[in-house]
């Protein structure tokens, strides 16, 4: 075999991939057919075979998206079906029976956007800790999260399950161990390893969960199904599937990112304060409960935990939107009153944040109520059932723009890539510590796969140890106990129309 273009046979047919920097890279390798056609909102269905050596160099093409993707794409095969969305990509330090950990990365963007060949997802510096890394794409948007009547709900997750099982029938070849795989994710990314977590379908298809700053948004079909009316109407159309299978995907994209959910707070309660018209839908058969509640009656015991969040992490929004230093008072207490329960939870913010600011109260209950509680909850629900739990906070603070460490700020010191987002973040050269810490959460990250244990102690109810990823890292008690006490008795569950929760 040619060391510099290694060649691998999966179930489907033989792939030809390139040696780069001590790790062997496979791009591109379809693990579903493409949704198109007959195939457009259905499940994913398995890869056809093919003769010969496929050629495994480069990207397969992303799935149709939101426009507001604004990180940059590592070039995409120009030979590629360009309706072949559902690829796989294998980074390994060695091939055939080494019998490494895996970690399968699952990208956030929303649920609207997203790629694998974002560049910020390269995962060659990662599996130079000894681990098989694998990176995908999966639907988004319309195409993977629009409830529409007579096709499967979620099937985003069903494209996520699906390449799961890719992993487990063909990882061996790639030098992978089956029985150790990781599904590791970051903002929507999180929430569907959250569901995951719950999803009959992925049962057995990972052993380890790493999820990255969980959001706490899970629709009711009700309120799903209220979001593609919406978009239907920016898109001229019925909101049937036959409508939307006949429908550009480029179409019902931009009609997606017409639908501002600030115009339907009256409808859709709290998820108008976010600006995301979707999320994984309870829909009782692809996902039958929001995870809490199942992970607390044992759904997951099985599976280790490793979860937690940024402690800015809507400070990133704020600057994006461009209304950092621009929150007055009205703005804030409409924010407190809209997430936190009404005027007892604005009272609640006030006397457990004496001093703050309107600004950092309208950042504190985003984050809480979009990211920070959610990820707590999800760890506490977890140990509470006899699961193995580990928790942590990023408190690193970004060096550009007053953004802290404010979401997504874990993404390139996991992946320890500093061009995309890493960059916006750290700056073209990124500081020496940010580079020390990116390689310490890194050699945890792998840790984790590989055994089970990050290297630091253990969350457990009354001690609530908490790992602080900063200069330098720490473990203390949960740092965030404020806003933990706030949001003790609140629920976390399935979000319905006029902010209905169950």
């Amino acid at each position: 075999m040619d060391v510099s273009e290694p060649v691998v046979r999966t179930t489907a047919g033989l792939v030809r991939g390139r040696a780069e920097g001590g790790v062997a890279v496979f791009r591109g390798i379809p693990f579903a057919q493409p949704p198109v056609g007959d195939l457009r909102f259905a499940a994913p269905r398995p890869a056809r075979p093919w003769d010969g050596v496929r050629e495994a160099a480069m990207f397969g093409p992303p799935p149709p998206q939101s426009g507001f993707l604004l990180m940059p794409m590592a070039p995409v095969d120009p030979a590629a079906n360009p309706d072949d969305w559902l690829t796989v990509n294998v980074f390994s330090p060695a091939l055939g029976a080494a019998g490494l950990p895996v970690l399968v990365w699952i990208y956030g963007g929303a649920y609207r956007f997203g790629a694998s060949c974002l560049t910020d997802y390269d995962g060659t510096p990662l599996a130079r800790q000894d681990v098989v890394v694998v990176t995908f794409n999966h639907r988004v948007g319309v195409e993977g999260y629009a409830h529409l009547p007579g096709v499967p709900a979620n099937r985003a997750l069903l494209d996520q399950v699906a390449a799961l099982r890719w992993v487990a029938e063909n990882i061996a070849a790639f030098g992978g161990d089956p029985g150790r795989v990781t599904v590791f994710g970051e903002s929507a990314g999180a929430g569907a390893i959250a569901s995951l977590l719950v999803m009959p379908a992925a049962a057995g298809l990972f052993r380890r969960a790493v999820a990255q700053s969980v959001p706490g948004t899970f629709f009711s079909p009700d309120l799903a199904a209220d979001v593609t009316v919406a978009i239907a109407g920016a898109a001229g159309l019925p909101a049937t599937a036959e409508a939307f299978a006949a429908a550009d995907p480029a179409r019902l994209a931009a009609a997606s990112d017409a639908v501002r959910p600030a115009d339907h707070r009256d409808r859709w309660g709290p998820v108008g304060h976010t600006g995301v018209p979707f999320s994984p839908v309870v829909d009782g058969a692809v996902l039958p409960s929001a995870p809490w509640q199942a992970v607390a009656a044992g759904a997951a015991r099985d599976v280790d935990l490793l979860t937690g969040h940024n402690r800015d992490e809507y400070r990133l929004f704020t600057v994006l939107a461009g209304v950092r230093g621009k929150i007055d008072e009205p703005t804030a207490s409409a924010a407190l009153r809209g997430l936190a329960g009404g005027a007892a939870g604005e009272a609640a913010y006030r006397e457990a944040y004496p001093d703050a600011d309107a600004e950092t109260l309208f950042e504190l209950v985003n984050s809480d109520w979009l990211f920070r509680m959610p990820t707590l909850h999800l760890a506490q629900a977890h140990a509470a059932a006899g699961g193995r739990t580990f928790l942590y906070q990023v408190s690193y603070p970004a060096p550009e723009a007053g953004l802290g460490a404010c979401h997504a700020i874990d993404v390139p010191l996991v992946f320890g890539v500093y061009s995309g987002i890493g960059q916006m973040l750290f700056g073209p050269e990124p500081p020496a510590s940010a580079v020390a810490l990116g390689d310490v959460m890194r050699a945890q990250w792998a840790a984790f796969a590989a055994h089970g244990d990050p290297g630091w102690p253990a969350y457990a109810p009354g001690r609530r140890l908490t790992r602080i990823f900063d200069d330098p890292p720490d473990v203390v008690a949960y740092p965030q106990d404020a806003s933990l006490h706030i949001w003790d008795q609140h629920r976390f569950g399935v979000l319905g129309l006029t902010g209905a929760q169950a």
